[in-house]
């Protein structure tokens, strides 16, 4: 048993075979969903307020650069949905993230189980996504060190990985931030159409031992669940 000031967690650091993606996934089960704020922003589950914002960025080209197509509205609804009950299910996931005293869902920053079928599986990777106007402010940076937090410290995972397509250097230099580390190891991403130039992704790693060493481990204030 875990406890923060406001979570009691039960941690089976064990494997099992995930009922969606018939993969081997860490499992936590937890008496509630996870929540919480670094300096600047809260990371907290997806409200239905959050579905229009959320299309605007994922029809954004800018932002969805190194993803193979923008999302129509009823497909970033249905992505916002799978959010939000992974969350449900699990307690975390990817968090919808507000600008503290200021603007609610600016994008969303977390931890995720991703498809099977990819190098290192099973594992657990850290990502993001937020609108163009709040880049290069260092929110994504600020938010995955809180999510990565929240996975070392309450989920007891061994290793956190990122990932991304070769060419996206912003997303490479986050990752470097977080002082992951580029292992070499470069795969084809089963779901970008063969022979689509953003199908090659390069792959990142972080162990606990690593994480535990670094000085800068983001500072973060527990609040409760949404539900």
């Amino acid at each position: 048993m875990i406890r923060t000031g406001y979570i009691a967690l039960e941690i089976d650091g064990s494997y099992r075979r995930d009922r969606r993606d018939s993969a081997d996934v860490p499992q936590a089960i937890m008496t509630q969903i996870i929540e919480f704020e670094t300096q600047r922003l809260r990371l907290r589950q997806w409200r239905p307020a959050d579905r229009e914002p959320f299309a605007r960025l994922n029809a954004d080209a800018r932002v969805m650069e190194f993803f193979p197509a923008s999302l129509d509205r009823a497909t970033s609804d249905a992505l916002a949905e799978r959010l939000e009950t992974q969350i449900a299910e699990r307690g975390w996931g990817f968090w919808a993230v507000d600008i503290l005293g200021g603007e609610d869902f600016i994008g969303f920053v977390g931890l995720h189980v991703p498809v099977p079928d990819i190098p290192c599986s099973p594992y657990v990777d850290v990502g993001w996504r937020l609108a163009f106007r709040h880049w290069g402010q260092g929110y994504a940076t600020e938010a995955a060190r809180g999510a990565l937090r929240v996975g070392f410290e309450l989920l007891d995972l061994p290793e956190i990985v990122a990932f991304t397509a070769l060419q996206n250097r912003r997303s490479r230099t986050v990752m470097e931030r977080l002082q992951m580390r580029e292992t070499g190891e470069i795969f084809e991403h089963p779901n970008v159409p063969v022979g689509h130039p953003l199908r090659v992704h390069c792959l990142y790693r972080l162990s606990r031992e690593r994480w535990q060493n670094e000085p800068d481990r983001s500072s973060l204030r527990w609040i409760r669940g949404g539900r």
